[in-house]
């Protein structure tokens, strides 16, 4: 039960790990200045180890967990390395180990994907001399410490010993953890940058949808088609609204038009006043033919699925100012984040294609 009481605590290391494992230089919404650390993901509530439902292991059980299953670049990947990640995902994504057969099979060939990539990066890492200071092991393992809840470094290795691993193996682990964010850092986030251009475009064919909630107010008269005297109705409503417009723009009160003529009983009174809006509350077609005026202009009559309006904007928000400087922000942090991936996988699959990976699953 050695190994299984190992695969534990390695479960445990791993949701330790988790939690530092976000490069720091990854930027973070609504900072002004550049690009910001991004916090790592929030650790679990709870961090236990993850239970593996297997049968009893037969008496060669470290030999068959130790078995060798992938060889990258001459590095072996044991069997215990894919149970560990196998262990570690279902623990973190809360789900029971799928019964043998496809589904499972995918699982782990995923993983084993991952845990090949990790090494490729340590190897890359290695082959370019990058180093990890004692200052920054130190700090990693006190937070890893501090995370299983053990308060000094007796404790710690205690609690390691009692699971038949020793400071050896996780010094080891947190060391390459180390190594692949500082080569992910020259490889890719120092190659990743943003132009004002790149922001300006992206504002202008994006605008709609970054104002997305901000708040106007506006009024309208609605002229409802009705049937009778032999015209169409919608003629009669489209008559009606040319003569109020024409009012309006003679400069008669709008608000006082809306309480004698408007047909919407539910604003006419308030002299046609909607309110204080969202932008996305109103219908698509009504809200654009709203938005596309200024503040104290008015609109022709408008046609739609209810009758013919008459609008009139009293206020909008738009981003100007602090918002503008926010939205541009957020934008930075976007196309940041989608060239910093496309960056990665690029070079991930730049490693991968020089590698020689032998498969003995």
């Amino acid at each position: 039960m050695r190994q299984v009481a190992r695969l534990v605590l390695a479960g445990c290391v791993a949701a330790a790990l988790a939690g530092c494992s976000v490069p720091s230089w990854v930027p973070l919404l609504g900072k002004s200045k550049g690009p910001a650390p991004i916090p790592p993901p929030p650790p679990p509530s709870e961090v236990r180890a993850p239970i593996l439902s297997r049968p009893a292991l037969p008496p060669d059980a470290e030999a068959v967990m130790d078995r060798v299953i992938c060889v990258v670049n001459s590095d072996a990947v044991t069997l215990y390395e894919l149970d560990e990640a196998e262990a570690y995902y279902l623990y973190e994504n809360k789900q029971p180990r799928p019964p043998e057969g496809e589904e499972r099979g995918k699982l782990r060939e995923r993983l084993l994907s991952g845990i090949i990539e990790k090494r490729l990066q340590v190897q890359q890492a290695e082959r370019e001399k990058i180093t990890v200071e004692d200052a920054e092991m130190t700090e990693r393992l006190g937070e890893i410490q501090k995370r299983l809840g053990a308060t000094t470094q007796a404790e710690f290795e205690e609690t390691i010993k009692a699971q038949g691993l020793n400071t050896d193996t996780i010094k080891k682990r947190v060391r390459e953890q180390l190594l692949v964010e500082r080569m992910i850092r020259r490889k890719v986030g120092l190659r990743v940058s943003v132009t004002e251009e790149e922001i300006d475009r992206y504002l202008i064919a994006n605008r709609e949808k970054l104002e997305t909630g901000l708040s106007f107010e506006a009024r309208h008269i609605l002229f409802v088609p009705r049937a009778g005297s032999g015209e169409d109705g919608w003629t009669v409503a489209r008559r009606r609204a040319d003569a109020i417009y024409s009012r309006v723009l003679g400069g008669e009160d709008f608000g006082d038009l809306a309480r004698e003529y408007s047909e919407d009983t539910g604003t006419a009174q308030n002299g046609g006043r909607l309110g204080v809006l969202k932008r996305g509350e109103l219908a698509a077609d009504i809200e654009t033919a709203i938005l596309r005026l200024s503040p104290g202009e008015h609109s022709p009559p408008f046609r739609s699925q209810v009758g013919y309006h008459l609008f009139e904007l009293d206020s909008k928000e738009t981003l100007a100012g602090e918002q503008l400087t926010q939205a541009r922000n957020q934008i930075r942090d976007i196309l940041y984040k989608q060239k910093y991936e496309t960056r990665l996988q690029e070079w991930l699959t730049e490693i991968r294609g020089k590698a020689i990976i032998e498969m003995r699953l």
